[in-house]
């Protein structure tokens, strides 16, 4: 059956997944599991531990995973982020990472505040992507932060393998040339190894990426904070170190 949805909202059991009721758990859980990758132990079965632990559905168990990391990612990823408002003259962008993340923001879905301070989304493309109701905002929300932040040099990287990647390059531009902006948008085999060698600042919130890159720039929570009141964000983010499990 075709894909014919329109926007990248929230999933049908979200509001029971992600209930008020629900968070202190999830966020419990991002505590146990992050406890357990900064000693070393695997993320596939850690996660399975942890899941079983309190009994979380599968979407629970991936957003867990998203929002948890080690104490020493954590620590690289503070030290390599540059600060809220600084002047970004270059940025090099994870396309996908951050245009789907802005769309699911404005289209109700869940956003997950992880504990590097990052906001990531739900969303799953599956090697194809969809063009939804909320991808032109979320470009022009997009554009007007980089504008905010003295951002005269913007490369965005989308994944070639993507299907739909060279469409949405062309409609990218011609939303640029529209808005008057210089954007140049690459279709690229491996995105996250080019952002791990940029010099320019890294715009992502990959674990990958930020664990091996120069320098990032938050930029989806910023836009989120200022610009989407109305995003449902999910905190489960806790605070201070990782917390041995009781």
């Amino acid at each position: 059956m075709p894909d014919r949805r329109r926007h990248r909202g929230a999933h049908p059991r979200d509001r029971e997944l992600f209930a008020p009721e629900r968070i202190e758990d999830l966020r419990r859980a991002v505590g146990d599991l992050s406890w357990l990758l900064s000693r070393g132990y695997a993320p596939t079965s850690s996660l399975k531990i942890v899941g079983d632990r309190y009994d979380l559905a599968q979407r629970q168990r991936t957003a867990v995973a998203r929002a948890a990391c080690a104490d020493a990612a954590l620590a690289g990823r503070t030290a390599r982020r540059d600060e809220p408002g600084a002047a970004a003259a270059a940025v090099i962008i994870d396309g996908y990472n951050l245009l789907i993340t802005i769309e699911s923001a404005l289209a109700g879905g869940v956003i997950l505040g992880g504990r590097d301070g990052t906001y990531r989304d739900l969303a799953s493309i599956h090697g194809s992507y969809r063009r939804m109701t909320e991808t032109l905002p979320a470009l022009e929300l997009i554009g007007e932060a980089l504008d905010r932040l003295g951002t005269t040099d913007v490369l965005w990287l989308l994944d070639a393998p993507v299907s739909n990647s060279g469409r949405l390059r062309s409609q990218m531009l011609a939303h640029a040339r529209q808005c008057g902006r210089s954007w140049r948008i690459e279709l690229d085999v491996n995105p996250d190894r080019t952002l791990i060698a940029a010099d320019a600042l890294v715009v992502s919130s990959d674990s990958v990426v930020l664990d091996g890159c120069r320098r990032w720039l938050n930029l989806a929570r910023l836009i989120v904070d200022r610009d989407i009141r109305q995003a449902w964000v999910v905190d489960l983010s806790g605070r201070g170190g990782s917390n041995r499990p009781s």
